[in-house]
């Protein structure tokens, strides 16, 4: 058995079908929420390599990817990128293509450790609802019945006149809409950067970096001092909702995040290689960073600098991955392999499960993957979101190709995901990136998966 792994900072989305399986004769009704059918011993399906021929993929149409993929190297668009794809738990395509190091022409590898940004929102939202199903908490329950901060927001207001003003909240946001980015809560950027850094809220707690020791839980309390950016519920605003969330399972559970995933997500699913803070011994394995212009790759790094591209400090160098921080930001801060991933997500797709572990009921995922934010769009295509992914629709159907149901996100330093329920499906593409995209590899990458899709 091998193991595994938009924004404007991520996309894509699902709420699941259900269907009647069959196994060894048995009757076993499931709530399949997409998943595979289950495998002869009457499990559902775990991540094992195979032959796309065996799920209806076609190896000749899934070269196209790598031709896609090299063309765009061998233009300097990008250094190299990793992608996996699976069907019904066969992993029929899981490659790098291209370069770690440019200078030295040292391959990209396919276990290569990549700093996933906001995909730790989907894991941290996934640790809510197990403590959801323990009864910590309803949906609907104020964030102020556990975190006595938020009681009393105020919202920021413009008015006719383009005035800025402050007014109160007319009630405190729900969990539920921290799941679905409805609560107010922003990053610091644009127009509420000097608000959050008023607070001493900047850039590098969006990606899950700590200043000086900081902890999630002391952030949090001055996120709350921050005005919310419209009234509970009434849009879609992407920010610190899931690190606030975060801290929320800290106090749910009575342990810090970090070990809360390590020991109830990724030690029970074989996740291996993620991390807040990537060990000495798998330091060599994570992704060197790249910097593009519109001229295409200009330098590349290990250290993340973020100066020439967001406004904070003049000279603010990150050691994302490898640092030894105790700010583990639920939005933010994890990095992983595909392969790691990509069981988090197969265990969604099975309904909450994987090799024979329940994390969550059949129940539960569909909430999850369902469309949360109703009238509200999260995109131009009409996207909406669910509980910690963003939902597919028809009316993104007519943009592109994965079908209404389908759930993802993805992550600001060049790596996406999505979930088909529908054909059974889990697809990642990895790179390490900050600046323009001129390579339009995330809308190109469900064409090449969905054409080499034969049956």
């Amino acid at each position: 058995m091998t193991r595994a792994d938009p924004p404007t900072l991520g996309r894509l989305t699902a709420p699941p079908g259900r269907r009647l399986a069959r196994a060894a004769g048995t009757a076993i009704a499931v709530l399949a929420v997409g998943c595979a059918p289950p495998t002869d011993q009457g499990r559902l399906p775990v991540l094992l390599d195979g032959t796309p021929e065996t799920v209806g993929f076609s190896s000749a149409r899934l070269a196209r990817l790598d031709t896609l993929m090299d063309t765009l190297i061998a233009q300097r668009k990008m250094a190299g990128a990793a992608a996996l794809i699976a069907r019904h738990g066969t992993v029929v395509y899981h490659r790098a293509r291209g370069y770690d190091d440019l200078a030295a022409k040292t391959p990209l590898r396919t276990d290569a450790i990549f700093r996933i940004a906001s995909q730790s929102k989907a894991i941290t939202s996934v640790a809510a609802m197990m403590l959801y199903e323990e009864g910590k908490f309803v949906l609907d329950d104020p964030i102020a019945k556990f975190l006595p901060a938020f009681a009393k927001p105020m919202v920021l207001a413009v008015s006719a006149k383009g005035d800025t003003t402050l007014v109160p909240a007319t009630r405190p946001p729900t969990v539920r809409e921290l799941l679905s980015h409805t609560a107010g809560l922003s990053y610091p950027l644009g127009g509420a950067r000097q608000l959050y850094h008023k607070e001493g809220i900047t850039v590098h707690h969006t990606f899950g970096v700590d200043g000086n020791g900081e902890r999630l839980a002391d952030a949090v309390p001055r996120m709350a001092r921050v005005p919310l950016m419209h009234q509970p519920g009434e849009r879609y605003t992407y920010g610190f909702s899931v690190d606030v969330l975060g801290h929320l399972v800290e106090v749910w559970s009575g342990q810090t995040l970090d070990e809360f995933l390590r020991t109830r997500l990724f030690q029970p699913l074989g996740m291996r290689d993620t991390y807040f803070n990537v060990p000495a011994d798998k330091a060599g394995r994570v992704a060197n960073f790249f910097r593009i212009d519109s001229t295409g790759v200009v330098s590349q790094e290990r250290i993340l600098r973020f100066a020439p591209f967001i406004p904070i400090a003049d000279s603010l160098s990150l050691g994302y991955a490898t640092d030894s921080k105790v700010y583990f930001g639920g939005g933010g801060g994890l990095s992983s392999t595909l392969r790691d991933y990509a069981v988090f997500l197969q265990m969604m797709l099975n309904g909450g499960e994987y090799n024979g572990i329940r994390f969550l009921s059949p129940n539960t995922v569909k909430m999850m993957t369902s469309d949360q934010t109703g009238p509200i769009d999260i995109d131009a295509v009409g996207r909406k979101f669910g509980l910690g992914f963003s939902v597919s629709t028809a009316a993104s159907y007519r943009h592109e190709p994965d079908p209404p149901g389908s759930f993802a996100w993805g992550g600001a330093l060049g790596t996406r995901y999505w979930v088909d329920p529908t054909n059974g499906i889990v697809a990642l593409i990895y790179r390490q990136t900050w600046g323009p995209d001129s390579t339009g590899l995330n809308q190109r990458f469900p064409v090449m998966v969905y054409q080499a899709l034969v049956r």
